[in-house]
């Protein structure tokens, strides 16, 4: 991998300044930490508030360690990570990042390597950790600098019933070519039934995720290994026809403003046949009280050059360098980010709400197994089939499944996506989308060259 320039870092630290200086919304976060307390700044998921209520009780009592939260919505918790670590103001010690983040974080060294910690503490368990999300949290120097508290990948989930009743089979790994008749055949088997649903709403987040993931499995790459932007490539421009094509004829009503969330309905009320998309969100699907509870079945994402094509995504813990209490900040990280914790979890809150994705021994909980028997096993191969280094057919110039690890890849797969979903709203066709989005994609490559 060629070394990066440090545009990028001058290029991050202009986003971080730029960004919210919005209060916290809960706990301290003040002017850094004492000896027995440290602030700890995390994004307002459903598990980060699981945490918030086991904290005092467990691990405050146990350590005598108090720990200040301030919790934010994502886009505004990132804004807020970055600017603190980029200035290394050392105001809080602990924070939430993902795979993409701490890359960058690390080359730029604003993070503590936290292999020391993890050699010396027995408890934590460093080799359970699945190797995917292991590499995915590394820096180029091999260091580990972060560790993951809950991880994903992605997968195709299907109705069962409606398969049976349409006399279809699913193949146990299909490929997309296979997807995309299934699809066809599906789709008005009942009454206002789309064959698939897929993510079409702009942002680097929504369609862009599971666009590049059919792109690498294709062939294609957004830069090759010298940063020369790839969005006009033959395997680029098939499968964004692909899935443009395969969403606008056999997808869900509204796709252009259809994301996770809404095609996360659109399976809960029986209103899609499939849906390629997160693991995280099988928990939903199979959750007490879903209609389409038992009804659902998980296969791995789709293929067609590539073994595999999964994308991989991660919350995850990372010290500041610049905190003033790292002893006691590893200690939460590791406490948040063990066995234990997830046992914890299961016994107090359920076990449908462990954060999984991690490590392998929760696949082994017979707990766990039976709450999640449905796609535990299809989402523990799913992150463990998942290459953050090698995604595709092609080498690459950065780390990333379902994003390009460089700072500058928020804006432009942002405006990217705009112009993907403006192809599948049928404002343009795919070929004017991404000849806008190669010139997009150009400038940014130039910078590393």
């Amino acid at each position: 991998m060629r070394s990066q320039s440090r545009k990028p870092a001058r290029a991050f630290i202009a986003v971080a300044a730029a960004g919210s200086l919005l209060a916290a919304c809960s706990g301290a976060g003040g002017g850094g930490s004492d000896d027995d307390s440290i602030n700890v700044l995390m994004v307002n998921n459903p598990q980060m508030a699981d945490l918030q209520k086991l904290t005092a009780k467990h691990f405050t009592k146990d350590t005598g360690i108090k720990v200040n939260f301030t919790v934010m919505p994502e886009n505004e918790v990132r804004d807020k990570i970055s600017q603190d670590f980029s200035n290394q103001a050392g105001q809080y010690d602990v924070a939430t990042v993902s795979n993409y983040e701490v890359p960058i974080y690390a080359k730029n060294e604003w993070l503590h390597a936290l292999d020391p910690y993890m050699s010396e503490d027995k408890k934590f368990a460093p080799e359970d950790i699945l190797t995917p999300m292991q590499v995915s949290l590394s820096g180029e120097d091999g260091k580990t600098y972060g560790t993951p508290f809950y991880g994903e990948s992605s997968f195709l989930m299907y109705r069962k019933d409606l398969f049976d009743k349409a006399g279809l089979k699913m193949p146990e790994k299909p490929t997309w070519t296979e997807v995309a008749d299934l699809a066809a055949k599906v789709e008005g088997s009942k009454k206002g039934l789309a064959g698939i649903c897929l993510r079409g709403l702009p942002g680097w987040g929504e369609v862009i995720a599971p666009l590049t993931s059919v792109v690498n499995t294709m062939g294609g790459t957004w830069f090759n290994k010298d940063w020369e932007a790839q969005l006009e490539s033959p395997e680029f421009k098939k499968a964004t026809k692909f899935y443009v094509d395969l969403v606008r004829q056999h997808g869900e009503a509204g796709a252009a403003q259809s994301g996770y969330a809404e095609c996360l309905n659109n399976m809960t009320q029986g209103k899609t046949a499939m849906w390629y998309d997160a693991t995280a969100g099988a928990g939903s699907l199979e959750a007490k009280g879903s209609p389409v509870k038992g009804k659902i079945g998980y296969v791995p994402a789709p293929v067609e050059k590539t073994k595999s094509s999964g994308w991989l995504y991660t919350w995850a813990w990372a010290m500041q360098k610049a905190s003033g209490n790292a002893d006691n900040a590893w200690k939460f990280i590791s406490w948040a980010s063990s066995k234990e914790y997830e046992k914890l979890v299961g016994k107090e809150i359920g076990w449908a709400n462990v954060p999984a994705g991690k490590r392998a021994s929760t696949y082994e909980i017979p707990e766990y197994q039976k709450d999640a028997k449905a796609f535990y096993e299809v989402t523990h191969d799913a992150i463990d089939k998942a290459d953050p280094r090698n995604p595709g057919v092609q080498e690459r110039p950065a780390p990333g499944i379902q994003f390009v690890g460089i700072p500058e890849f928020t804006d432009l797969g942002t405006k990217v996506s705009q112009e993907i979903s403006a192809a599948i709203a049928g404002k343009q066709s795919v070929d004017d989308a991404l000849a806008k989005s190669q010139k997009l994609a150009e400038k940014v490559g130039k910078e590393y060259q």
